[in-house]
């Protein structure tokens, strides 16, 4: 028998003092069997770390043309283009033509990362970067993440602290210029 896509629901308290962004979040978050636990939460985190109003997680693996989390105006245009993991650099290209607003968060290794896109052509790529957090981070949150989560998640001066179902974390949120 296959094995299914799991629910994950979060109950979320956002305060980013650095964007001046304060919120309560009940997101749901599917995670599908081909996705780790570490591409799960660095979506999770990525969907936090850039809330704004028209934001949403796309549809998944499903979804080939549109990035992890992107966020629409009021009428419907994408401004947004947010990636997770390690897309190539069409996609980027691509979500930086189509937004101008480009960020693509990691839970790997930047240095495996960034190699990948030198000397290839992406429009703009001064002003896209790549986020990724101290080693080890995201692999503790993954495994304090059950079916229910309770998530507390503040970011001051580019350091990140979370508390996940009781567990306390933090990290740099470290960015890293494409070119």
């Amino acid at each position: 028998m296959a094995i299914g896509v799991v629910m994950h629901t979060f109950d979320v308290q956002v305060a980013d003092v650095d964007r001046g962004v304060y919120d309560d979040l009940t997101l749901r978050l599917a995670q599908h069997p081909s996705e780790t636990a570490a591409f799960m939460v660095t979506r999770l985190l990525a969907y936090c770390l850039e809330y704004t109003d028209g934001i949403a997680f796309s549809e998944g693996v499903a979804a080939t043309n549109e990035p992890a989390v992107l966020v629409r105006d009021a009428t419907g245009r994408q401004t947004a283009w947010i990636e997770v993991g390690a897309p190539d650099a069409e996609r980027l290209h691509y979500g930086s033509k189509l937004t101008g607003y480009v960020r693509v968060y990691t839970h790997r290794d930047p240095a495996r990362v960034l190699p990948q896109w030198a000397g290839k052509k992406i429009h703009d790529a001064d002003s896209i970067a790549l986020l990724s957090f101290d080693p080890g981070f995201v692999d503790a949150v993954a495994a304090a993440v059950e079916r229910r989560n309770t998530l507390t998640l503040s970011v001051t001066e580019g350091q990140l602290y979370l508390d996940v179902n009781g567990v306390a974390l933090s990290s740099g949120i470290h960015r890293h210029p494409i070119v």
